[in-house]
């Protein structure tokens, strides 16, 4: 009973949310991590809120030493306490977003191989994980789950708002076409909002941007970074991602790998799920762009194209461009053999 008593203290330190408080460069930013994550995973999050990359960053804390070096080591080995502050010395690389006309849009995203994306997948330690994930959090529902709906799983960051230019108006950061993108997958699709920031953050934009109290459409239900978990890579390192499993496990009656599809800006995302990711172009310098970004409406046409498909995992979402011009002909030719004889429509 000792040991029984031991193994569920450990657990629970594991588990355990830590609000932390970071200071650099005369300001305090709060990030909230896991007992479960590691020190890279508390770095990538940082790097998140100041652009400081997990490689320049040096997170100094005089009463744990020097463990804050070791980017494999997990919080709650160390270990840390909610509420600490501890300071973080880094340089700013201006090179981490480049210009999208000569490059692409972000330099830290990753395409795995084939191999080692299916070996993460598989790996029983991630699927573990996954699984403590779905015993530990809890997706509140907003609007009932639909039966017969597909579901839409979308990011916030660059792919329905551009978080980083400023603006007196966050309606002036919305990309275009949101609500009308939004209203159309409606009618064939559950739509989830999943964002790597906290929840608090997520109500605020997606309030700002009316998505929540829309009379056109409803949102299932939201999901912030603590939903995600870390894989590992043997090329890449430690990464967060958003496993699909979690919501299936949840919703099994609705929802599954054959009738989900997810955007987001970044591929790792979908790593333990890399059949039902779709990459979309991130949305940046919101003031250049938005009078000429079409994305969402191409990807209204490409939703409403496959939702009539029984499997959407055995699609290859990355030549979703292709499919949607592809099937708009054989529509118009399936529509021409189906006619009368009247064939000068065609």
């Amino acid at each position: 009973m000792a040991a029984d008593a031991a193994a569920t203290a450990s657990s629970s330190v594991t588990e355990e949310e830590l609000t932390l408080t970071v200071k650099w460069s005369g300001k305090e930013y709060t990030v909230r991590v896991c007992g479960d994550d590691s020190v890279a995973e508390l770095k990538r999050r940082i790097c998140e809120m100041t652009n400081v990359l997990p490689q320049r960053q040096k997170l100094l804390y005089p009463k744990i030493g020097n463990k804050l070096s070791d980017d494999s080591l997990l919080l709650s080995q160390i270990p840390l306490k909610s509420s600490l502050k501890m300071t973080m010395i880094g340089t700013v690389e201006d090179d981490i977003i480049v210009d999208p006309v000569e490059a692409p849009e972000i330099i830290d995203d990753f395409e795995l191989g084939q191999d080692e994306a299916v070996d993460i997948k598989d790996k029983e330690v991630n699927k573990q994980k996954l699984k403590r994930r779905i015993d530990q959090y809890k997706i509140e529902l907003k609007a009932p789950c639909r039966k017969g709906k597909k579901l839409l799983v979308l990011d916030i960051d660059y792919t329905l708002f551009d978080h980083r230019s400023s603006a007196e108006n966050p309606l002036q950061l919305m990309r275009p076409y949101l609500h009308e993108f939004l209203t159309a997958a409606y009618a064939e699709y559950d739509i989830m909002i999943w964002s790597a920031t906290s929840m608090k953050w997520v109500e605020l934009k997606m309030g700002q941007l009316g998505v929540l109290n829309n009379p056109n459409y409803k949102i299932t239900a939201l999901l912030d970074h603590l939903a995600m978990i870390t894989v590992q890579s043997d090329s890449r390192g430690l990464f967060d991602c958003k496993p699909l499993g979690l919501i299936w496990a949840k919703f099994p009656e609705f929802y599954s790998s054959k009738n989900t599809i997810m955007f987001d800006d970044l591929r790792r995302n979908f790593v333990m799920n890399p059949q039902n990711g779709l990459t979309i172009k991130p949305f940046r310098k919101a003031h250049a762009n938005r009078d000429t970004d079409q994305e969402l409406v191409k990807l209204t046409r490409y939703l409403l194209a496959i939702a009539e498909l029984d499997d959407l995992s055995a699609l290859d979402h990355s030549n979703w461009q292709l499919f949607t011009d592809d099937n708009v002909k054989r529509r118009r030719h399936a529509g021409c053999e189906h006619s009368s004889s009247d064939t000068s429509k065609c």
